[in-house]
């Protein structure tokens, strides 16, 4: 049987979920976790779901802010019967649980960590900055040229031909120098052929090697360098402590989202009106970014600062 765990965020409506088919599902925000909240308002492992019989559980593990089902706010290592269709709160996030025994997705350690990935990008995303993978040359011929690594599927070609994906001026770089592609949080890159591609100091060869954020690769004059400020913040995220909360600082529930049936499409009066009647623009509009707590921005843990770079400004708690 399995049970699918939905992060729902009541300000934007965004769901994010996940199935598991496991007889115990730990959620929390430390690397271990099978569910992966990153918000310092959740413990490294905050709780857990398990299945008992033909029911699931949820057990609190012993978190700083607790876990509550609905408005209850369970005692640790007390299990509570869960029902499909269920709310419980994590720190300041909301879930909401289903069981499901006809689910056929489940959930992998790769797809766990990639939407720890997502909330977290969605985070910095909400506070201006670019979260996403990026290669940007800091230093040499072609300094300041970035790119963007928006495919995770795809494999990039840097080098001085002009149809590769990052061209450089640089004479002393290869046509085609060096090939990339993003596996989770880090690159895999190789040489293609060029025999003078540097990562960290030692030269690449032609089979995939890891390329971590922060490191970087010499080719020719220019050295380039893999940042991806997502991934920098959710291992910060891992590190710093629990963010104690105070009662008033629950977010309320999530409202239940209902399917409306379409309105019917209402004739025009004037048959003969050709311009569209202005309208306020509703792209203008200021909205709320989406976040694990549902009501403000996702929160950071006090000690999060990174680089200049991937810097996120610490937001307000929510």
């Amino acid at each position: 049987m399995a049970v699918t765990i939905t992060v729902r965020a009541s300000a934007t409506g965004d769901e994010f979920a996940l199935t598991f088919d496991m007889p115990r599902v730990f959620i929390g925000r430390g690397e271990g976790s099978d569910l992966r909240l990153p918000d310092p308002s959740v413990s490294l492992r905050h709780a857990s779901i398990r299945q008992r019989g033909h029911e699931y559980v949820i057990v609190d593990e012993g978190s700083t802010n607790g876990t509550a089902l609905g408005s209850v706010l369970l005692p640790p290592q007390s299990p509570r019967v869960l029902r499909s269709g269920e709310l419980f709160r994590l720190g300041r996030v909301w879930l909401e649980v289903k069981i499901d025994p006809l689910a056929t997705a489940r959930a992998t350690p790769a797809t766990t960590k990639a939407l720890a990935l997502d909330l977290v990008a969605r985070g910095l995303a909400a506070q201006g900055e670019d979260a996403g993978p990026k290669l940007v040359v800091v230093s040499g011929p072609d300094e300041g040229k970035t790119l963007a690594l928006t495919d995770a599927g795809r494999r990039y070609v840097l080098g001085r031909a002009r149809e590769v994906d990052l061209p450089l001026d640089d004479p002393e770089t290869a046509f085609r120098h060096v090939e990339v592609g993003l596996k989770g949080e880090h690159l895999l890159v190789r040489d293609l052929g060029s025999k003078a591609a540097l990562l960290e100091g030692a030269p690449l060869g032609p089979t995939d090697v890891t390329w971590r954020s922060g490191q970087t690769l010499a080719m020719g004059r220019n050295v380039v360098v893999f940042e991806y400020p997502a991934a920098e913040a959710l291992a910060e995220l891992s590190r710093c402590a629990d963010e104690p909360m105070r009662p008033e600082d629950a977010p309320p529930p999530p409202l239940r989202r209902t399917r409306r049936l379409p309105r019917p499409r209402r004739r025009s009066r004037r048959p003969w009106r050709t311009t569209p009647r202005a309208r306020s623009d509703l792209s203008d509009r200021p909205r709320r970014p989406p976040s694990l707590a549902g009501a403000s921005p996702m929160v950071w843990c006090s000690s999060l600062r990174p680089s200049s770079s991937s810097s996120a400004s610490s937001a307000s708690s929510g």
